[in-house]
């Protein structure tokens, strides 16, 4: 039996990242989740929380022949959780922390059918140089970047610039461990 896939993601870039694997898939984004979580909740464990929430928050049950992907990417420097950012002043907060510094990216995603699911994590370090404040004006103001974990997309200017170092997946950093999915899709395929 041939198997339809699920993005449930308003992610763009998670939508280019699925489609470079040749894959047929559709888009459904209905979903009864609210991202929330306990403050003791061990950072490293977050993303995999919200992404397993995610699955399990969607909008109907799955039929026999769907696979479900959901997706959770977080920003973690030191042992601040960066989100996605409210306004310039929050983005620029964020970049401004992260300018000369080592962070965590992790991504989790859960695939899931109506039998079984997995769900896993991947993490990139990522180096950023040490920016000057208009450098982080311009960025905000040009690329915008309130859609995006720790106010920042790798496959921008700012990445282009600013970013020395990457230990890891780069895909993983745009919020789709892409190389992962592959491979775990396998097993539902």
């Amino acid at each position: 039996m041939a198997k339809r896939l699920i993005l449930a993601s308003n992610s763009p870039r998670r939508r280019e990242l699925l489609k470079g694997l040749d894959l047929e898939f559709t888009v459904d984004t209905g979903n009864t989740f609210v991202e929330e979580f306990a403050p003791e909740t061990p950072h490293e464990d977050v993303p995999a929380l919200m992404s397993t929430g995610k699955s399990h928050g969607f909008h109907r049950p799955l039929e026999e022949d769907e696979i479900l992907i959901t997706s959770d990417t977080m920003v973690l420097l030191d042992k601040t959780i960066m989100g996605k950012p409210h306004s310039r002043e929050e983005a620029l907060a964020m970049l401004t922390a992260l300018s000369g510094h080592t962070h965590e990216v992790i991504s989790a995603v859960t695939i899931r059918d109506a039998r079984k699911e997995e769900t896993f994590s991947d993490v990139t370090k990522v180096t950023f140089r040490v920016m000057t404040p208009a450098e982080l004006e311009y960025y905000v103001d040009t690329y915008k970047p309130y859609d995006k974990a720790g106010a920042y997309a790798i496959q921008e200017w700012i990445g282009y610039v600013g970013i020395t170092g990457i230990e890891g997946s780069y895909f993983n950093v745009m919020g789709f461990p892409v190389h992962r999915v592959a491979e775990e899709l396998k097993k539902f395929l």
